[in-house]
């Protein structure tokens, strides 16, 4: 299986890494948080199907700590449409997977 960031997840992620950094005046926990969702990622891929689906058309997500690791699987490739933080308004969440 081949993994696929979209833009979006990638600037979501980028977004919560300054987030950290700025708030802990340092990079170490994003460091620390990267390592982990690249060992789970690498679950991912060898284990697609193991995300509990949501309610929208395949779209599956994988929970990392308060984050979780939204994905679609498109014939050999994985998707990750979106990397949230669990910990904020679940209907920014829902906006956000409408228009996907």
């Amino acid at each position: 299986m081949n993994i696929v960031w979209t833009d979006t997840a990638v600037k979501q992620l980028k977004s919560i890494f300054s987030y950290w950094n700025n708030r802990n005046k340092s990079r170490n926990y994003s460091q620390k948080l990267y390592i982990a969702i690249q060992e789970r990622v690498q679950v991912l891929k060898i284990n697609p199907k193991i995300g509990v689906y949501t309610n929208f058309k395949n779209t599956q997500a994988l929970s990392l700590k308060h984050y979780s690791i939204i994905y679609k699987i498109e014939d050999n490739t994985i998707f990750i449409t979106a990397f949230w933080d669990n910990r904020q308004n679940p209907k920014k969440l829902l906006k956000f997977l409408k228009s996907e």
